[in-house]
């Protein structure tokens, strides 16, 4: 049974695992997808996404650096996309509008609690980066509910602009990097920065890792390795990447497209032997 046509937008793309994600999901349910990768630049993604889907696109998955992009050209907008201010997923709706989807931060609470068994009731959470990856991440971690949500970004109006957006003041408020070394250590630590991807280095006190903290990258495979390299050094009790949440964001877009959700384990299983 063939099922239209789906890609993965981005700048670069080629490296994405989105393609051999949704073949496998498509395969337990014997549909055959038509799922490429599209390199468009910044200034070429409208256009290419308005023609591929002119030409029968069904949805599409967006990821750096064009999420918020994504959410702009949408007709209409989930209320997860609503509050990320971004979008990972497109799809064409029966009238031809564009619906945009954020399924970023369920993705990573389900892989938080589901796969790893992490129960964040109560944690104490630092978020590492102000920019999309992070406003995808912080409704979410907050409603699964951390007790407090403390957010640091090199640039402070960033942080205190995202603070502002989730109105908790109560729970949600801001620190200067510069005081990360005489701050509190937290019960959870998620690193929503572009540095592992540009190849960049935090350098993190270890003085942030809480007794049994969990420190979780959103990143994974070599831009993720930095990161997780800190938190084992400073014995954090557990540290995942990722890779997780690359697969539960890919089920929910395919359960979004196509009605059914895939079972994610045998994929995640697969995915974690081929990159460690």
């Amino acid at each position: 049974m063939s099922a239209g046509q789906f890609a993965v937008f981005g700048h670069p793309i080629a490296h994405s695992l989105s393609p051999q994600i949704h073949q496998v999901f498509g395969k337990q349910f014997g549909i055959a997808l038509e799922y490429r990768t599209i390199d468009a630049s910044p200034a070429e993604f409208e256009a290419s996404v308005r023609r591929f889907f002119a030409e029968g696109g069904v949805g599409a998955n967006v990821t750096l650096p064009h999420k918020t992009a994504a959410f702009a050209l949408a007709d209409q907008r989930s209320e997860a996309a609503m509050r990320a201010g971004s979008a990972n997923v497109l799809t064409r709706l029966p009238d031809g509008r564009l619906a945009a989807h954020n399924t970023d931060g369920a993705g990573m609470v389900r892989d938080l609690t589901e796969r790893h068994q992490v129960d964040l009731r109560g944690h104490d959470a630092l978020l590492l980066g102000a920019g999309g990856a992070a406003h995808g991440v912080a409704w979410n971690l907050l409603d699964a509910g951390v007790n407090t949500l403390t957010i640091v970004n090199r640039s402070p109006e960033a942080a205190d602009a995202l603070a502002d957006a989730i109105g908790e003041p109560a729970r949600a408020h801001t620190r200067y990097w510069e005081d990360l070394a005489n701050i509190d250590s937290y019960d959870l630590i998620v690193n929503a920065t572009s540095a592992g991807v540009l190849g960049a280095s935090l350098d993190l006190p270890f003085s942030l890792i809480g007794n049994r903290a969990t420190c979780y990258d959103l990143s994974y495979g070599k831009a993720a390795t930095g990161f997780l390299a800190w938190a084992r050094a400073g014995n954090a009790r557990y540290a995942f990447d990722g890779l997780g949440m690359l697969v539960e964001t890919a089920a929910d877009a395919f359960e979004l497209w196509h009605g059914r959700r895939p079972d994610t384990d045998p994929v995640y299983l697969a995915l974690r032997q081929q990159y460690g």
